[in-house]
């Protein structure tokens, strides 16, 4: 199972930070960064108030599951509109529905208004948002550097939305304490301006497309069968099934439901502690992982190092399952520490690769439903992540729901891996 990107691939481009010497992708990278801090923000307060104001889990846990399962409904459609029309505008929707969240949650902190069917609704609309972001966002980066430098933009993609996604807790809870919640939340709209305004006029998407970087437009959009039809093209191509189903395979089994069990780990994991309290300890290990992710960004774009191959792809989900299992088994905070930062790291390496993979093995016509049909897999499917892990965690112990599912998780990887193995021999001989 050797299986590399296509022929047009990055696999020629051997400078560290490829993709940085477009000058498109220098904005695009920031703004989205700022983009992924904003929603943090917005999370961090709204959470919060939602808990302070209703002390629901049953309201924190459709948070959760307003995220999720719009990519798991949506995330095709979504990619068929940036097929058929410009992506920078799909973006856009996008942006405007993140505004209008961040708005609604400040008008109704300010009037002391807020009921449980508001959250509700502005929750779910922020999980809209991002469905329109996703594959959209995703095709652009195409748009922008081509396929040469593909892999050295996704990469960098995901670690910019890691640095806002590491850095949106720490802004937003000092804005919360310093200008209060509803301040907080109006000034966070802000924060989504920058990338909205410069998709106005930024030179990319379907007009702007070269013929090498694939079809001007896609077919017309089909509901329902524009899934059918994802799944068929996907099914053709071993590296798209393949990856599609390694991806969402981690997102049911495993995910990021081990993030909403941390405060039991930190309370667990007091050996090698030192004096760090409880509260403490909930903080670096929430931040081991995204430092990890953000570490992997930059330090294999300086040395260009894990060139896109199916094989790659696999070891990497093995190594993550590994590192996630590690830290289950963990009893001491500094091991503990330095699995998540594996986990964090291996993480997004898989999932760079894995995306690039994807936007260069999908037909041109039909890259924003591909790259949706891989959404909805690799994160609609974290919707059910926390069954196994929460709900099996009040059973046997998270420790144990954990450990139990990257196991199982890890058996079914190397089972696929030599199904499709298997495959690729008989298929070269």
């Amino acid at each position: 199972m050797s299986e590399t990107a296509p022929s047009t691939d990055i696999a020629g481009e051997k400078k560290a930070f490829a993709a940085l010497r477009h000058a498109g992708a220098r904005p695009y990278l920031i703004y989205s960064a700022l983009v992924m801090l904003a929603d943090s923000v917005e999370h961090v307060i709204s959470y919060w108030m939602i808990f302070e104001k209703f002390h629901s889990p049953a309201l924190g846990g459709f948070a959760v599951i307003s995220h999720w399962v719009p990519f798991l409904l949506f995330s095709v459609l979504a990619g068929a509109l940036a097929d058929r029309f410009d992506p920078r505008r799909i973006i856009q929707i996008g942006m405007v529905l993140f505004m209008g969240a961040s708005v609604a949650w400040g008008v109704l902190f300010w009037t002391d208004t807020l009921e449980m069917w508001h959250a509700i609704v502005i929750l779910s609309v922020h999980g809209l948002a991002g469905v329109f972001w996703g594959p959209a966002g995703q095709m652009l980066v195409h748009d922008i550097v081509g396929p040469k430098q593909l892999h050295s933009a996704v990469r960098l993609l995901a670690t910019s939305r890691t640095l806002g996604l590491l850095l949106g807790p720490a802004v937003g809870g000092a804005a919360m304490i310093i200008l209060g919640p509803a301040v907080a939340v109006f000034l966070n709209v802000a924060i989504y301006l920058p990338l909205t305004i410069w998709l106005w006029k930024a030179p990319f998407g379907a007009k702007f497309r070269a013929p090498e970087n694939g079809a001007k437009s896609g077919a017309s959009i089909r509901g329902f069968s524009d899934i059918i039809d994802a799944f068929r093209e996907a099914a053709k191509n071993r590296t798209l099934i393949s990856l599609t189903l390694l991806a969402g395979l981690g997102s049911l089994f495993v995910g990021n439901a081990y993030q909403a069990q941390m405060p039991e780990f930190a309370t667990f994991l007091n050996e090698g502690a030192g004096l760090v309290g409880t509260s403490v300890r909930y903080n670096i290990l929430f931040a081991a992982t995204a430092a990890g992710a953000l570490f992997a960004g930059i330090a294999l774009e300086a040395k260009n190092l894990l060139q896109p191959s199916l094989r790659s792809a696999f070891i990497l989900a093995v190594l993550w399952c590994a590192a996630v299992i590690g830290f289950a088994a963990a009893s001491n905070f500094v091991i503990a520490v330095m699995l998540l930062f594996a986990v964090g790291f291996t993480h997004l390496s898989f999932n760079a690769m894995a995306q690039a993979m994807v936007q260069l093995s999908a037909p041109a016509a039909m890259r924003g439903r591909i790259l949706g049909l891989y959404n909805m897999s690799a994160l609609g499917l974290m919707t059910f992540s926390g069954v196994t892990i929460g709900f099996g965690g009040s059973l046997v112990g998270v420790h144990w729901s954990l450990g139990l599912s990257a196991a199982t998780l890890l058996a079914v990887i190397l089972v696929l891996a030599f199904v499709i193995g298997r495959g690729t021999r008989a298929a070269a001989g």
